[in-house]
């Protein structure tokens, strides 16, 4: 097993920038020259999306941006000891050691475990110090390796079984009967560091106060269950977690604490506290028998807008499927059967064969089954918007009644906007019905029929009885005000579509832009084209960033460093496909200069793609589904005048806005 760290990979009392991500693209670049990973804007990225998860500086002066990554070679540790320290979001103020933990996708377990011990180790004041102390770069490496090296991890070391055994003598002496006995469960994205050092801080905390805990950690090295008996003789749970705990539920019934991972690292103690509030509480919030609906984000200061935000995305995130690939077949039975196989589709799938074929022969028949099962995939738009939205609030009980609730919203006409309603409704109703504390012998009837059949009455009946009707009114203007609009208003549409396309390249404000589009699909036809228009701008100007960052990378090298220059060469291909997020490696690197940048060529396209009237019946493949766009060459020729204002936008403001470097200056080592 070779070293976690080397001499190369420590940079000491340096100066690395004034931002994280400064110092987090740094230490990649450290990486990547040792010959530990393969490419810097890959590491960089997926160590940046995990710093955007939650902030990773912790109490002590200490910072430990983490993350798997497919360019990581093998588990590698890079140190930087700043000479001017940086806020990485704890709350005692700018961290001077930072530590990039930096693990393969499919690290090893022992190799896990070594990262892991080294996360806890953090949490020890000597250890750190002595971090502080070094001269050189080799006293640092020598530091590491004596904690790590040992490695006395026995098999199973995913939970926290040191907690159990710190506290033996906190919870078992005379002095101690009647202290509360407490479990935790603690959980990042990555499982790497975290984790662990939640687990930690919180069995430091409760050991402070003479409370026996235990805690399980759900992190990449394992995860050894705790005793069923040791849960059940608990009389509270702390779940510090960012993710999803496994075995909820198993701590059914007992009164729970929902926490970020971090703050069991900011704030055990007040945890603690909590947590044995909590216990001596009868109105505390409890783990559900079947699903825990006041899970973690609940207790996230998770507000109300945030709360629709994360149900509607979701809802959206799994329509895509059903409207990508129903568009697609679509196309496929115009392109083979002409558009008026809208009209005899039933009567030919229902009354031909491979063996009887139709008049017009194979391509009729051919078109006809291909529309059809396209067809039938975009009958499920609503429905699954709304089941999932309602699975996003009440997680699998909400999911039968938010797509009754859709399937009414789209039998009495009020579209997706009548979905968003129904599965928001359903949702809710589903919630609140699984947060009962219902006698055990009908906790298992609550998921599977009573929820449904609740929440199913309430939301459809609403449905029906009082909001349909409004909604699919509202729903026919709305379809009227976009078959109605030409000339400039059709023009700012496609401008302001174009401006959210790029604004954060498939985030939240692109995923409405998009989702705005798919979901007008459904009602588009020859006599109303306002929805295939508004689809045709929204990807034409989705693919704008991608496109226009290779060719800036083409018009002056000079401007990019070597792998932004690789990654343009990638990006001339994700671009044509409609993957706006070819352009995150660049904008992650320079986002003040490339985001404007690549919103203007946007805007320009989806304009000029609303003038001249284009039309896409496919919601996405970009140049690879040209049979489904009509006036394919003015589609072409908007993305090309887009690509080409967003390129020599960012060459200028990259040549004259505030001139930095493209690249790194060499990081001063000391070996």
């Amino acid at each position: 097993m070779s070293a976690l760290i080397t001499p190369e990979l420590v940079a000491l009392d340096t100066h690395l920038g004034s931002e994280p991500k400064d110092v987090i693209r740094r230490l990649a670049e450290l990486v990547v020259e040792s010959g530990r990973a393969t490419e810097i804007e890959a590491l960089y990225a997926d160590a940046l999306a995990r710093e955007a998860k939650t902030a990773t500086g912790i109490p002590g002066g200490l910072a430990i941006p983490h993350c798997r990554s497919s360019a990581v070679l093998e588990p590698t540790l890079a140190l930087a000891r700043l000479s001017t320290p940086v806020d990485f979001g704890s709350k005692d103020g700018p961290a001077d050691l930072v530590f990039l933990i930096a693990a393969p996708e499919g690290a090893d377990q022992e190799h896990l475990k070594i990262l892991a011990k080294l996360a806890r180790s953090l949490m020890k004041k000597d250890f750190t110090t002595a971090l502080r102390d070094a001269s050189t770069a080799q006293q640092i490496v020598e530091l590491v390796g004596n904690v790590v090296a040992p490695v006395p991890v026995a098999a199973g070391a995913g939970a926290h079984t040191a907690s159990a055994a710190e506290n033996s003598n906190a919870g078992t002496g005379p002095a101690q009967i009647g202290v509360k006995r407490l479990v935790a469960v603690t959980a990042c994205p990555t499982g790497i560091a975290h984790t662990y050092m939640t687990a930690d801080s919180l069995v430091a905390a409760a050991k402070a106060v003479g409370v026996d805990l235990q805690v399980e950690t759900q992190g990449s090295a394992g995860v050894t269950p705790l005793d069923p008996a040791v849960i059940a003789a608990a009389d509270a749970v702390i779940f510090a977690v960012d993710v999803d705990v496994r075995g909820r539920e198993r701590f059914a019934g007992k009164p729970v604490i929902n926490a970020p991972v971090k703050r069991g690292i900011d704030e055990p103690g007040r945890l603690i506290e909590e947590a044995l509030a909590a216990a001596l509480n009868p109105n505390a919030r409890r783990v559900s028998g079947t699903v825990d609906l006041g899970g973690a984000s609940e207790e996230r200061s998770e507000h109300l807008g945030q709360k629709l935000k994360r149900a509607l995305l979701t809802g959206v995130s799994y329509m895509i499927p059903f409207v990508a690939g129903g568009g697609l077949l679509i196309a496929l039975g115009f392109l083979l059967g002409g558009y008026e196989i809208t009209e005899v589709a039933d009567d030919v799938v229902l009354n031909n064969s491979l063996f009887n074929l139709p008049d017009g022969g194979m391509l009729i028949y051919l078109g006809a089954v291909f529309f059809k099962i396209g067809a039938l995939s975009m009958g499920f738009l609503v429905p699954a918007l709304a089941g999932y939205i309602a699975f996003a609030i009440a997680d699998r009980p909400g999911i039968a009644p938010g797509f009754v609730a859709g399937a009414v919203a789209g039998f009495m006409g009020a579209g997706f906007l009548g979905g968003i309603v129904g599965g928001l409704l359903a949702g809710v109703v589903a919630a609140s019905f699984a947060k009962l504390n219902v006698p055990r012998w009908l906790r298992s009837l609550m998921p599977v029929v009573i929820i449904p059949l609740i929440a199913s009455i309430v939301a459809s009946g609403l449905m029906f009885v009082i909001l349909g009707g409004p909604i699919a009114l509202l729903t026919v203007g709305l379809g009227d005000w976009l078959n109605g609009m030409t000339g400039a208003s059709a023009v700012i549409l496609g401008v302001i579509l174009g401006l959210m396309m790029a604004f954060d390249l498939g985030g939240p404000v692109n995923k409405v832009a998009y989702a705005f589009a798919v979901a007008g699909l459904g009602a588009a036809s020859l006599a109303n084209q306002a929805p295939w228009q508004i689809m045709a701008a929204v990807m034409a100007a989705g693919m704008v960033p991608p496109l226009a960052m290779a060719l800036a990378t083409s018009i002056d090298k000079k401007l990019f460093s070597l792998s932004e220059r690789e990654n343009g060469k990638a990006a001339w291909l994700l671009g044509a496909s409609f993957i706006s997020e070819g352009a995150i490696p660049f904008a992650a690197a320079d986002v003040f200069r490339v985001i404007p940048a690549a919103m203007l060529g946007a805007a320009v396209t989806g304009g000029l793609s609303m003038a001249w009237n284009i039309t896409s019946k496919a919601p996405h493949g970009g140049m690879f589904v040209f049979f489904a766009i009509d006036n394919f060459l003015l589609f072409v020729l908007a993305i090309a005048i887009g690509t080409v204002v967003s390129a020599f936008a960012v060459v200028g403001l990259k040549r004259y806005a505030v001139r930095k470097p493209a690249v790194s200056e060499a990081i001063p080592v000391n070996a």
